[in-house]
């Protein structure tokens, strides 16, 4: 008896090291995920790299594909090379094989979409064999079906109305942004000199925000900011583009061919990348 006693109790100790290893290791990890912005552009790939790998360490369960899913949320945020991006995919396709998400409603859980849209848009694989990812991809495929079909007239910063089609024989960028949004206001200095440089090739950026006119004018008045800024005070046009996120982009050809989507911040040479598929040229 008290073999067996002093053997569940030896038992029941290892579990509680190892149920707090695994507390301090997800405490660690989440730091590294809050700091990660704050690390230098040049470090930043091998740090994403190091951090998808101790993900990829970490027990199987929810709070695996929580920390994978995050990670996926920061990675897109800018050029982080596709080593990095491809690091992420693959351990958030591990932790959803490992413990998939079930689905609320009819819901697509956002770990299936984050890994959808990794592969669709920022250029890597992933191997899951899950009907929620390919769920996942459908939609997306979907929703750019309906973004090609889009028709809007907002009113720019001095009330006049722009329409999208109307814009027809010109290659259009929609941005989807606010003055809150940090990726966002990183984006604008590049936004304005490719404005500028392709302007007399027809190449018109339209910026929406669904920020008051107030605020957003008191923000762009000490800048030049050449891109046309356009209001959605209602979000309608948010929802029509399914932006569940900002930035946003999306590039159309002249006959308004949908023909390029960024989902995150994207930097001038990642910008120019979408641009090479219309017919713009240096």
């Amino acid at each position: 008896m008290h073999t067996i006693r002093r053997t569940l109790l030896a038992t029941g100790a290892l579990l509680a090291v190892s149920f707090l290893h695994a507390e301090v290791k997800e405490s660690a990890i989440i730091d590294q995920l809050k700091g990660l912005r704050a690390v230098a552009e040049a470090q930043k790939p091998a740090e994403v790299i190091k951090i998808a790998g101790e993900i990829g360490a970490f027990p199987a369960g929810e709070k695996k594909v929580h920390l994978a899913d995050a990670l996926a949320h920061l990675v897109t945020e800018g050029d982080q090379g596709n080593d990095a991006r491809q690091a992420v995919a693959d351990t958030l396709a591990k932790s959803l094989s490992e413990s998939p998400v079930a689905p609320k409603k009819d819901q697509t859980p956002m770990p299936y979409m984050d890994l959808a849209q990794l592969v669709r848009y920022e250029g890597v694989t992933a191997k899951l064999d899950d009907p929620l990812y390919a769920k996942a991809t459908q939609q997306l495929v979907d929703q750019e079906a309906e973004i090609a079909k889009v028709d809007f007239t907002l009113r720019d910063l001095k009330g006049k109305k722009v329409t999208l089609s109307e814009l027809r024989g010109k290659i259009v960028m929609v941005n989807f942004w606010a003055t809150w949004c940090g990726p966002c206001r990183l984006e604008m200095q590049d936004l304005d000199a490719l404005s500028t440089y392709f302007q007399k090739q027809g190449f018109v950026i339209l910026s929406i925000t669904d920020e008051d006119l107030f605020k957003v004018g008191q923000f762009l008045a000490p800048t030049s900011y050449h891109p046309t800024v356009l209001f959605d005070p209602s979000g309608k046009i948010h929802q029509q583009f399914h932006v569940d996120g900002i930035p946003r982009t999306y590039v159309f050809d002249r006959d308004g061919k949908l023909l390029a989507v960024a989902i995150d911040q994207r930097t001038r040479r990642q910008f120019l990348v979408m641009l090479s598929k219309t017919d713009l040229h240096d």
